[in-house]
């Protein structure tokens, strides 16, 4: 096993223009049907995130020091698919990128039922907040652009999240101009709140530095960030998750509801923090039904727009 993760790690690893290293998984390995390597990087991107060395991965498939952009494409089958795609942005508290489970198996889920995926390995902020959004909002753009050849309507582009992930997801929901919004967002046990009572210190500390202010932690508390345009937003939690408090979706499902945002928040009696594309998890099917169902009420609510 062990031999075989550093065949496929030295495998992976190419150069870019800025003399870094990136890593780029395979087709075989990452389940993709297309990768779309370097979008954009340190050197060409509008803010680099500061970081010099080589980017790394370790043997649970987490990506460290991701100074280059890369998107995974999973291009659901032309028989079922419904013309939707869905952003994935993986998790792992803006200190690593957990690109296996919280990536390649959520969006080979989400090609199994006729949605593509569009997997974005963003950069990490490293203290700069802006460089991780800019990937998000790069690869919603691209997909809208360029969808057309997988069969997506550019008007069905969602995103997905988990963790710091669903940050992500729910800062692109939030910061992005009102006219290239995602259609809609799936949150799963995100990060929201900047709070001390209600956040993930951890991910704070890697977006913001551990210098970070009050008014910057109020700033990018996103429940302080939704308006009347806020995408319809589902959220999917642990009641005993003791890593990001249940406290802080709720918080962003109230300020949904206050805005009347059509939402919707399922908490599961267990499973803590992590969960994300494990089959095994106990509660992995109504979670997997809870996504299909949500996604088929977005489509339902399109539909009825063409007809009026």
């Amino acid at each position: 096993m062990k031999r075989t993760l550093i065949i496929l790690i030295a495998a992976v690893v190419t150069s870019v223009a800025t003399a870094q290293k990136a890593i780029v998984l395979s087709l075989e390995q990452s389940g993709a049907d297309e990768i779309i390597e370097n979008l954009w990087n340190n050197a060409t991107a509008p803010h680099s995130n500061g970081i010099t060395a080589d980017e790394s991965i370790n043997e649970k498939c987490e990506l460290e020091n991701t100074t280059q952009t890369d998107l995974y494409i999973y291009k659901a089958d032309p028989a079922i698919a419904t013309g939707q795609a869905v952003v994935v942005v993986p998790g792992g508290g803006y200190r690593k990128v957990c690109i296996k489970y919280d990536g390649f198996e959520v969006a080979k889920y989400l090609r199994s039922i006729g949605i593509t995926a569009v997997l974005v390995k963003y950069r990490l902020p490293n203290g700069h907040n802006e460089v991780p959004l800019e990937d998000a909002q790069l690869a919603m753009h691209y997909t809208r652009t360029e969808g057309a050849k997988w069969g997506v309507d550019p008007t069905q582009v969602g995103i997905l999240g988990s963790s710091a992930g669903g940050y992500l997801a729910a800062h692109v929901s939030t910061a992005t101009p009102d006219e290239q919004k995602p259609a809609f967002a799936i949150l799963i046990y995100p990060v929201i709140s900047g709070t001390t009572h209600s956040t993930h210190h951890g991910t704070f500390n890697y977006m913001l530095g551990k210098l970070r202010t009050d008014a910057e932690q109020e700033y990018l508390s996103l429940e302080n960030r939704v308006t009347a345009t806020t995408p319809p937003t589902l959220l999917l939690l642990a009641d005993d998750d003791l890593t990001v408090p249940t406290t802080s979706s709720m918080r962003y499902y109230k300020a949904l509801r206050r805005f009347g945002i059509p939402a919707a928040m399922h908490v599961f009696p267990s499973g803590g923090h992590g969960w994300a594309g494990h089959d095994e998890y106990r509660y992995a099917e109504p979670c997997k039904e809870a996504i299909a169902d949500w996604l088929k009420i977005m489509q339902k609510e399109y539909l009825k727009t063409l007809n009026k």
